[in-house]
């Protein structure tokens, strides 16, 4: 899929490209996608340079012996991916890059590879050394999700509701739109339970925890709303309604998001110092080498890494030639 992205010339034209992977990777995705990529390889990121028309490909680290079967989770992927990502947090540290995209990961490849986070979000807040509140935003054309909590066992769900979550989840969704270029994005809460709780017959979390927050955010100037009934409020947001829902957990948002547009879905990686994307699709094991993948969703995903990155570096660049 990736290699299939960058052999299009617009992509290679819209940014200057820094390729990690390991060189079997990339040869086995040259192989199956039929392409030859017009690469330029270099072996640090001390020696990094960019020229028009190529890709900048830095080959190492370098954990693949020979290309691993395909379609299995693999220690030896794994450590390839998780060797990648260090690299790919390195040089956004280092500022030598403005924003990172990445075809999809397979979990498992990397939990057996070492990985102890839940999920790459996590590796990459710890890798930036980020300790405030960090979100997967999900993206299906216009409309936007996020989530409270993500990655965790429902039973632990309705404990890790709190006002102080849901006031986090909004604000870095509020603050991800305006940087994709919304001036004043319109949200929606959603419930946690059945109907939103139904007046409170069904739950209280609505009215204890979520509501309270929602009249704050509201308070405060954003264009906030709910709690939301979670099994309406696609339905509004899809009708137009509103530009963002924010749900209470993964499969509350995902479901909905993935049936309104599976092969254009984008994950957005929020809370990170630098635009994260990918494409929401999964790694797709069942059709591994087949050369049939779309790359739809991973170039939507590499389209907003590039305007939110954008967004981000020209306040920069207007301050600097104000200096």
């Amino acid at each position: 899929m990736a290699a299939r992205l960058l052999a299009l010339p617009g992509n290679r034209d819209a940014a200057e490209l820094l390729l990690i992977g390991d060189p079997v990777a990339m040869a086995a995705g040259e192989r199956i996608a039929g392409t030859t990529l017009p690469r330029l390889e270099i072996g640090s990121l001390e020696s990094l340079h960019f020229e028009p028309g190529r890709i900048t490909h830095l080959t190492v680290p370098r954990a693949l012996a020979a290309e691993p079967p395909l379609g299995e989770s693999r220690e030896d992927a794994g450590r390839s991916v998780l060797g990648s990502l260090e690299a790919a947090t390195a040089a956004a540290r280092a500022g030598l890059v403005d924003g990172i995209v990445f075809a999809p990961l397979n979990k498992h490849s990397l939990r057996v590879a070492g990985m102890q986070q839940e999920d790459e979000l996590r590796f990459l807040q710890d890798r930036f050394g980020v300790q405030t509140f960090t979100c997967e935003f999900n993206v299906t054309g216009d409309l936007w999700t996020s989530r409270v909590t993500s990655h965790v066992p429902l039973r632990e769900v309705a404990g890790l509701i709190t006002p102080e979550a849901v006031k986090q989840a909004v604000h870095l969704l509020h603050d991800a739109l305006v940087q994709s270029g919304l001036s004043r994005p319109r949200i929606a809460v959603s419930g946690l339970n059945p109907h939103a709780g139904d007046g409170g017959s069904i739950g209280t979390e609505e009215i204890e925890l979520i509501a309270p927050a929602v009249r704050e955010l509201a308070a405060s100037g954003l264009a906030v709303t709910g709690p939301w009934s979670p099994d309406t409020v696609f339905i509004a947001a899809r009708r137009g309604d509103f530009d963002a829902v924010v749900s209470m957990y993964h499969d509350q948002g995902q479901i909905a998001m993935k049936l309104m547009g599976f092969e254009r879905g984008v994950t957005v990686h929020g809370g990170l110092p630098v635009p994260v994307t990918t494409s929401a699709s999964g790694s797709a094991f069942d059709i591994a080498g087949k050369g049939i993948a779309r790359v739809e969703g991973l170039q939507q995903a590499f389209d907003l890494c590039v305007r939110m990155a954008t967004q981000l570096l020209e306040p920069a660049a207007a301050a600097a030639l104000a200096a």
